[in-house]
């Protein structure tokens, strides 16, 4: 009777799934944020354009895994690569904050297909008032979506302020393209022309962030120490994480908006296949601009640490004086 029972408890052990035993730091990215290819291979994997592709049930049960491992469920046939594509697909199409399923074009994974599509036309299209207007319109919807999509869920941006920053952000890239537009059609090369909606992007991006983020600016943004220790609210670290974003924004630009205009410049005055297919030039365009944004997205999202720091001397004396002699440097988060 002894060896039936043994025998039965053996079976039923044996049908039950064992959980998994990884170690695996989910709150973290999974390589070293310290180096600039570390962080690089991280925004490599969330910018990626191919997570747009994956299926509801397929996000689904991305999130499953996810959630199993946290609840320590996860079954152990479930290796550390599977878990880590999971994740990277998880964090791809849910909020962080409320876990909530992202509009799909506010989605971090959609900014190179929708930026080289918007880029394309704003560069092919540039030397109409209407054209100009539509498109630098339809670039500061996009980055509304996109600020909206992204907002922090435990300290939201309000409706308001981002109503705000879009309408100067639209009025400065409109007004900047049309003013630079009349000034070169006198005075510059075709070739100059041509860089016009840079220069627009760039004045929007110098008004968007900032206002976007003024409360920031107005009230300071979480600093801590080493140990991860909140030790007060800095205005000066926001500043200079604000300045990182922008900096890095106009730089991510850079690229497909320095390029492709010699390149057509070129092809135009040799007659290369534009006078012959003009209908080619905005997919030339968008083509070579997706191809420089592959890169140049991530890269330049990489030029910062997402985890920035200071001097301690460079905060404000009131919240200097609350720290201790032996801490040299605050670490903040300086947003995207």
């Amino acid at each position: 009777m002894a060896d039936q029972i043994a025998a039965e408890s053996a079976i039923s052990t044996s049908t039950v799934p064992s959980t998994s035993t990884l170690k695996v730091n989910l709150d973290a990215p999974r390589w070293d944020q310290s180096t600039f290819s570390g962080r690089a291979k991280h925004f490599f994997t969330i910018t990626d354009p191919r997570n747009l592709l994956a299926t509801s049930s397929q996000l689904e049960e991305a999130k499953s895994l996810v959630l199993q491992y946290r609840l320590g469920k996860l079954s152990s046939s479930v290796t550390e690569d599977q878990l880590w594509k999971a994740k990277n697909l998880y964090d791809s199409a849910f909020h962080p904050d409320t876990g909530e399923k992202m509009f799909l074009i506010g989605r971090m994974s959609a900014q190179v297909p929708m930026n080289m599509t918007i880029t394309g036309f704003m560069m092919t299209f540039y030397k109409t008032t209407p054209a100009v207007v539509f498109w630098q319109w339809i670039n500061q919807s996009f980055n509304a979506i996109v600020n909206y999509t992204n907002r922090s869920g435990d300290s939201p941006i309000p409706v308001k302020t981002l109503g705000i920053s879009y309408v100067l952000a639209t009025t400065a890239a409109t007004g900047t393209a049309l003013g630079l537009n009349m000034v070169v059609k006198n005075i510059a090369s075709p070739l100059i022309g041509r860089y016009v909606p840079f220069a627009a992007v760039a004045a929007a991006n110098c008004i968007n962030i900032p206002c976007m983020r003024s409360r920031e600016l107005t009230n300071g943004i979480p600093v801590n120490d080493e140990n991860g220790n909140r030790v007060g609210e800095s205005r000066r670290a926001a500043t200079l994480a604000i300045g990182q974003v922008v900096m890095s924004r106009v730089v991510m630009a850079m690229p497909g908006m320095a390029l492709p205009p010699i390149l057509m410049n070129y092809m135009e005055q040799k007659g290369i296949l534009l006078k012959r297919f003009p209908w080619s030039a905005a997919p030339l365009q968008i083509g070579m601009i997706g191809v420089c944004l592959v890169f140049a997205t991530p890269l330049c999202c990489a030029i910062f640490p997402q985890k920035s720091s200071m001097s301690v001397s460079l905060l404000e004396p009131e919240v200097r004086d609350k720290l201790p002699a032996s801490t040299t440097r605050v670490y903040f988060n300086k947003g995207l």
